[in-house]
Formats: structure tokens, C-alpha cells, sequence
């Protein structure tokens, strides 16, 4: 979705050509598939980071499009509306010093953001629903001025046939209200973790991201509120399952292949059986034609792109111009603190490296329909969440990340031989916000019992805690 695209109106020839374009790089796909073609170096590490821009009195501020002007091309990008914008950041490889390395990349480029933003009388917020931000909010007044938005927009809504996207989430309060157009999508912001992984081992490290998701999203919580209401540990997961509501062809429309989604299935045999399910069973939403190679892959990419598995498969080019491919982890909100960020970058890591390699596939141990109910359950409950695990027991979240994981992720970044200290450091942030079982949602809520539901005041203690960068299980209220 980051490909800008010169109009927003298309015609049945665009979608049939982009359509015979989209074919055409599929197949060329599954012969890189089928000659081992990828980049089969070392794991990288990446990352994007989705963040609010605010007012001072931490209103959304839509003003992204002139901290644009001021940042480097290639530092930041547009989001769907205008009080949000993306931080992009260079991959490294995934050894030694790389978390540091993260922390001080990610401290830059934030740091310049709020510079930034600041000029323009904003500021900058890093949380997955700013609890401020209100219905009226997310209007086309606000939608970012560019044409592949635009044509999103258009496109879910002539898919749903003019129905409105219906919002029906139950939490701790019971949230039900339609929506006339994709805004809603908007308050969500995450920070997404990228892993280049190697093409033999590629189906497990996707399958071992997949089974990574339900500890990873209850321990990184960070979204309990919209519009007000108190719903889910990580509300951006139904929020966001909801408000981009299209489905697949024909008599699919109303089926299970939504366009947000977990998934359908653990990976068999190579990453190719995701994007031949992109081709057989998505509608593609922006048929345009970039008049590029096929080895470009660039039609593939955007198609790819208005498909959002919560863990997405990328095929992308390495400094050598060869093919790679990529995990895109999406469960991990902004915030609460960079600290924590990281530390959940860490968890992940060595979490899924020791999954996807260790003798005995997890993936045939936890059946795929309770990897998907695990998910959900630790969405909706964080911590609290019961959850099934490879041996068949059901645990807390908690005492399963205390009693096994952090010994699991501690492995995995044995393995990718980051350094020892860096490991005990940030897997440390990990253990301690288990003992206190304080998440940023954790901290939202008991802030809101202490002071009640002044969402102006809980904004400005939260981005003093976040402004100094110290980890949210210190956190007081």
C-alpha cells in the first residue's frame, strides 16, 4: 500500500489487464520457487513505526503533510489519514549488536519526527488507539490527499455493495456503530517487525510467526479504548478485522478469506501457497498498471499490499538484486515506550528463530483452527488470556511466557548470536512486564479507574512516561 498510483478510477480493462499482469508475475513467482531463487543470507531485521500526530491539547492533529515536506524522502511516509504518518528505517542484519542498533535507529527517527512536528504545532504519539480521538475524526475530510486512498476507499465499498462497515465489538463494554467509508481503519497504528528469512526454512519461520502471535499481542497490549469504550487488551485487532471488511470472489463474498485476517491455513511446503491464494480467492482492489518487468514484481507487491494477514509474507530485492522474502509481524502496536518496543522485538526474534528450528515442527503439534483461537483469546484478554500450547496444555499467557518462552526467545537469540548482554536486557523489559502484568493497556485502564475517564489527562501523564523512555512496567498512575 506504500506504491503511490496516478488516479483513483478504474475501468473493467484495468482490472482484466491488471488482472493478466498479476498472472503473469504469479507464475514467474513459482519458478523462483521452484530454483531456489531467493536470497538465502543471514536473518535482517526490520521495522516500521505508525505514530499519531496530535495537537496540544492531544486532539488528532491532521497536519502529516507538512512534516513531510521536512523530513528525507525514504525517512517517512503518508497513512491513511492525515494526523498519522509512517517512520521507515534501514534494515541490519540480525546478529551482535542489532537490538542496540534498533533502539538508536528508532530514537532517531523519532526524535526528527517530533523535531518536525513540533514546528508545525503538533506533537508526536506513539499508543495503538489514541484514546482522545473521536468518530468525527475519521471523515474523507481527514483521509491523506493521495489517490491510492482514495481508490481504496472506493474499492471496499463497491465490493460491499453500499452496505456500511458495521463495527460490533465486545470487551468490557459492548461497542456496536456503523461506518460510512474506510476511515476507521485509521485509528489503529502498530509497529510492524520485519524478518528476512532463508527460502528453505521460510513456510517454518511464517508458521512459527503465526504461533508467536498470541503471546506476542497480550504481552505488547496497548489499546483498550476507542471512542471511550473499554473492549479488548488490543482492541486494534477487531477494529481493524472490522473496518476493512472485504471478502473474496463470487460466492466467497461472504465467506470466511476476509481481507484482514489471520490466515487459513499454516504453510505447507513453501510462501508460494500464500500468494497463489492471493491470485485464486482476493478481488484485486487497485488495478493499476505500473508498465514495469515482470521481475519487478510490482504488481504482485500491491496486491500483496491490500491483503493484511496479521502475519503477511513479502517478496522484496536485496542490495545484491536478488529476491528475498520477508515475514511482516503486524500484531505489535506503537508504543508504549521505545524501550518496549524493542523488547518486544526481542521476544519475537528469539521466539520464532528457536520455532522454526528446532526438531520437531510446532506446527504439527498446535492444530492451526486453536493457533487462530489463541490469538483472538489473547487479543481479547492479554495476559489473563488461557491459552492451548505445543504439549496440548492450556496456560496463562503469564505464566506461560514466565515458566517457558523467555527461556525459548532466550535460545532462539543464542542462536542468531545477538549478544549476551543486549539478550538479558531486553528480554529482562519482557519478565518484568509479566511479573507486574502492567502492559500499556494494563496502565490505560488503571489510570482510568483511579481518575476516571478524562482521556485528555491519561494522554498527557502517558506521553510524559513515553517521553522519557522508560520501560511501562515502571510506569506509576
Amino acid at each position: 500500500m506504500g506504491q503511490e498510483i496516478p488516479h483513483s478510477f478504474f475501468t473493467e480493462a484495468d482490472f482484466q489487464h491488471y488482472h493478466k499482469m498479476l498472472e503473469d508475475e504469479s507464475r514467474l513467482l513459482r519458478q523462483w520457487f521452484d530454483r531456489g531463487a531467493f536470497d538465502s543470507s543471514k536473518p535482517v531485521a526490520g521495522c516500521e513505526l505508525e505514530v499519531w500526530l496530535v495537537d496540544e491539547n492531544g486532539m488528532p492533529a491532521p497536519v502529516n503533510a507538512a512534516c513531510l515536506k521536512d523530513l528525507d524522502e525514504g525517512q517517512a511516509s503518508p497513512e491513511l489519514s492525515q494526523f498519522n504518518i509512517e517512520l521507515n528505517f534501514n534494515p541490519m542484519p540480525l546478529k551482535n549488536g542489532a537490538l542496540s542498533g534498533l533502539h538508536d535507529s528508532l530514537r532517531s527517527g523519532w526524535t526528527r519526527l517530533a523535531e518536525v512536528a513540533k514546528r508545525h504545532g503538533a506533537g508526536c504519539v506513539l499508543i495503538g488507539i489514541l484514546p482522545t480521538v473521536r468518530d468525527e475524526h475519521l471523515t474523507l475530510d481527514y483521509i491523506s490527499p493521495l489517490n491510492r486512498y482514495f481508490a481504496l476507499n472506493e474499492q471496499v465499498l463497491a465490493q460491499r455493495k453500499g452496505r456500511p462497515i458495521e463495527v460490533n465489538i465486545v470487551g468490557h463494554d459492548h461497542l456496536r456503530l456503523d461506518h460510512y467509508d474506510v476511515m476507521l481503519e485509521s485509528v489503529t497504528t502498530s509497529f510492524q517487525i520485519h524478518m528476512q528469512v532463508p527460502q528453505d526454512r521460510a513456510a517454518r519461520y511464517l508458521n512459527a510467526s503465526m504461533i508467536t502471535s498470541a503471546p506476542l499481542v497480550a504481552i505488547s497490549a496497548n489499546s483498550p479504548y476507542l471512542f471511550g469504550y473499554d473492549l479488548w487488551a488490543e482492541t486494534r485487532i477487531p477494529v481493524f478485522e472490522q473496518s476493512i471488511c472485504a471478502r473474496g470472489y463470487g460466492h466467497a463474498a461472504d465467506g470466511p478469506l476476509r481481507r484482514v485476517t489471520y490466515g487459513s491455513d499454516y504453510v505447507r511446503e513453501s510462501l508460494w501457497e500464500c500468494f497463489e491464494e492471493n491470485l485464486r480467492h482476493y478481488p484485486m482492489l487497485l488495478p493499476h498498471d505500473f508498465n514495469q518487468p515482470i521481475d519487478r514484481m510490482s504488481h504482485l507487491q500491491l496486491h500483496n499490499g491490500t491483503i493484511w494477514r496479521w502475519n503477511r509474507p513479502l517478496v522484496g530485492f536485496s542490495d545484491n538484486h536478488l529476491p528475498h522474502l520477508r515475514i511482516e509481524q503486524r500484531v505489535v502496536p506503537a508504543g508504549p515506550a521505545l524501550v518496549d518496543m524493542v523488547a518486544n522485538m526481542a521476544f519475537y526474534y528469539g521466539l520464532v528463530e528457536s520455532l522454526a528450528t528446532t526438531e520437531q515442527r510446532p506446527e504439527m503439534q498446535l492444530e492451526f483452527a486453536m493457533s487462530r483461537d489463541n490469538f483472538y483469546k489473547a487479543a481479547r484478554y492479554g495476559l489473563d488470556a488461557h491459552i492451548r500450547w505445543l504439549d496440548g496444555g492450556s496456560y496463562s499467557v503469564k505464566r506461560l511466557i514466565l515458566d517457558h518462552l523467555l527461556e525459548l526467545s532466550w535460545s532462539g537469540l543464542e542462536q542468531l548470536r545477538i549478544d549476551r548482554e543486549q539478550a538479558r536486557y531486553w528480554l529482562g523489559i519482557i519478565e518484568q512486564r509479566a511479573i507486574s502484568e502492567q502492559t500499556g493497556s494494563v496502565w490505560q485502564r488503571k489510570y482510568v479507574e483511579h481518575y476516571g475517564q478524562d482521556m485528555t489527562q491519561l494522554l498527557k501523564s502517558y506521553r510524559k512516561w513515553q517521553g522519557a523512555d522508560v520501560p511501562v512496567h515502571e510506569w506509576s498512575i
